[in-house]
Formats: structure tokens, C-alpha cells, sequence
């Protein structure tokens, strides 16, 4: 019998990496080929995050031997220097390695580690024909292929009352443009004075709430913290537009599940979105940084009732389509069965 290890974040970690492979074990290839998640990280304090790896390395040992292929997923140089502790017995094992990217960012100064654990894994899967050009450009790596992130199902049939919301979910930092966001919102804010935008995550929550006093829009602005399960279907379900305006992605999630809720979209056009991202067509695009054209997009979406449907209609197109969950964990099931033939 075939068994594959998935070398990932605890189920219990926030973040991308865990929301994927919480996807990929709904799949038919899951039980078809016998996957065992072993959990390498949890976001707890140091010692507890320590004895949790140490518990999830005694598992991946003990199963190494009767494993025959070894799924291992990583993203930024701490993720890839973690995971090296992993790579390396299989390898001596002569296990069959996949490698699954979860960042458009290769690192200068650790392209040796990509390169080391790249060039030996039979596969590379990738996020984006972007990610898929980087790691060819930066690494001279070939082997890759790319799988989008999927859409997740949505479970709940409980229905809300819409809301006049621009919703942001995810980390509450620099990097993901929240700050762009208040910023432009403040443009428009008293020309449209029944419109919120809601923040779902943690982070600099204190520094937005002051940014949003400083320029006038407190009254507009909410700041709901991390949410998981119901209350995140409902805020997601209550929202009427969905932005995302981070500097950078692999792929980000909280788009995927904007679309899943059927949520238009207004993103920069970073790692997989650039794939797929057409102005006016499926989303509304802008530069990150450009708050101006971001306060345009909002006031496109808010005001123009056949554009927002259009917009609509092209992230629910998207989750039913090349994002579906069937359609990811049947192209993860064709990567088992190629490598297992390798």
C-alpha cells in the first residue's frame, strides 16, 4: 500500500499552509494513498512549539520506513531551514520528495537551500506560473508545476443580512497593505458615509485604530480580530466587497475565500493573482501602494451596480472552476501517481 508523508504546520496553526492542506485531506487521494499529516510547528510559546516538533519527529521516524512518498510544504527560509531536518533522512531513505512552495519569494541569501532541496526532489509544485518563472530565473530549477491554492467549500447554509462592507482578512501588517487601505477609504469615506471597512485578523490593530481616528473615519472602521468558523462565515457572508491589497503573496487565501463567498474582488496583482487577474473582467485591479487608484476601485464597485455584478459572477466562476477543490486534489492526485511511477 502506498503511504504519503505531508510534512506541514500543526492543523491548529492560523495561515495559509495549514488552510491548504485542511483542503487536500478532504480529497480523494488522501485516503487513496494512505497521506499522514505530520505537524512540524504550532504558534505557541517556545518551549511548547519545541516539544511539538520533537513529538511531530519521533512520528515522521517512525512512519519513514514504510512511507514512499514524502509531501513536504514550506514557505519562507525558517520554514525551509525546518523542514531540511526532514528532507534529509528521506533523501538518505531514498524516499521520493515532493516540495509544494508557498511563496512567490525566493530569498538571496538562502538560494542555496532552495537549490539543495529543489534539484533533488522529483517534484517542485509551485503557486503561480510567476513563482514557477522565479525559482526557474533564480534557482535554474525546471522541475516545477504549478497547482493553485483551492477554494474551500462553504459548509454553512446559515444565511446574514448584507452589509455595506469592504472587507480585509488576514494578518494586520505593513506588508499586506492594510495601511493603504484605511488611506484610501478616508478619500471617499463622507461622500459614502453608510460604508465600513471591516479588518478580520490579527496584528497592528492599535496602530490601524489610531491611523483610522487620525484621518477622521473611526466611526468606519472595524476591527474584529482573528475569526474562525462561524464568525468568520459571517462576516464574510455580511461583506459586499472584498480587498486585498498586500505587497506581496504566493497565493493568498483570504482571496480564495473571498471568492468562495462569491465576494468581488479589488487585489493587487501579486504571485497567483497576476495568473489570472483581468481589470473589470473577473476583479479590479491596482498597484500596491497606490491608494488613489485603490479609493477609485472602491467607488467603481460601490457605485456601479452592473460592474459589481459582473465582478460577482467571476469570483463564483472561479471557485467552481480552476480553483475548485476537486479540480486541486485531483491534479495533487495526478503528481502522486506520476512520482510514484518516477
Amino acid at each position: 500500500m502506498p503511504k504519503v508523508l505531508v510534512i506541514a504546520t500543526s492543523s491548529k496553526t492560523r495561515g495559509g499552509i495549514t488552510s491548504v492542506v485542511n483542503v487536500h485531506r478532504k480529497g480523494a487521494q488522501w485516503e487513496k494513498y494512505n497521506c499522514i499529516w505530520i505537524e512540524t510547528h504550532i504558534d505557541t510559546n517556545k518551549f511548547m512549539s519545541l516539544c511539538y516538533f520533537f513529538i511531530g519527529y519521533l512520528k515522521f521516524l517512525f512512519h519513514l520506513p514504510t512511507a514512499n512518498i514524502m509531501h513536504i510544504h514550506l514557505s519562507l527560509p525558517v520554514s525551509a531551514m525546518r523542514k531540511l531536518l526532514f528532507f534529509f533522512p528521506a533523501y538518505i531513505c531514498r524516499k521520493k520528495i515532493i516540495v509544494h512552495l508557498h511563496t512567490s519569494t525566493i530569498h538571496s541569501k538562502f538560494k542555496w537551500l532552495y537549490r539543495y532541496m529543489f534539484s533533488r526532489a522529483k517534484k517542485v509544485i509551485v503557486l503561480s506560473n510567476l513563482c514557477k518563472g522565479t525559482v526557474y530565473n533564480t534557482l535554474g530549477i525546471d522541475n516545477t508545476i504549478v497547482v493553485y491554492n483551492p477554494c474551500k467549500k462553504i459548509e454553512s447554509n446559515k444565511q446574514y443580512t448584507k452589509e455595506k462592507h469592504i472587507l480585509y482578512a488576514g494578518s494586520i501588517v505593513k506588508a499586506k497593505g492594510y495601511i493603504d487601505m484605511i488611506r484610501a477609504f478616508a478619500k471617499i469615506a463622507a461622500e459614502y458615509k453608510d460604508w465600513k471597512i471591516v479588518f478580520a485578523g490579527n496584528g497592528e490593530i492599535e496602530e490601524g485604530k489610531n491611523l483610522a481616528k487620525e484621518l477622521g473615519i473611526k466611526e468606519q472602521t472595524l476591527f474584529l480580530g482573528w475569526l474562525n468558523g462561524e464568525e468568520k462565515d459571517k462576516t464574510f457572508k455580511e461583506a459586499m466587497i472584498f480587498c486585498q491589497p498586500s505587497y506581496a503573496e504566493g497565493f493568498p487565501m483570504a482571496v480564495l475565500d473571498a471568492w468562495s463567498y462569491g465576494l468581488p474582488v479589488i487585489s493587487t496583482p501579486v504571485g497567483g493573482i497576476n495568473d489570472v487577474a483581468k481589470h473589470k473582467e473577473n476583479m479590479l485591479v491596482f498597484t500596491p501602494g497606490d491608494t488613489e487608484k485603490l479609493a477609485e476601485c472602491m467607488q467603481l464597485l460601490i457605485e456601479n451596480k452592473e460592474l459589481y455584478n459582473k465582478i460577482k459572477e467571476a469570483s463564483v466562476h472561479f471557485s467552481q472552476g480552476i480553483f475548485n477543490t476537486e479540480v486541486i486534489n485531483k491534479q495533487i492526485e495526478d503528481i502522486y501517481n506520476e512520482v510514484t511511477n518516477m
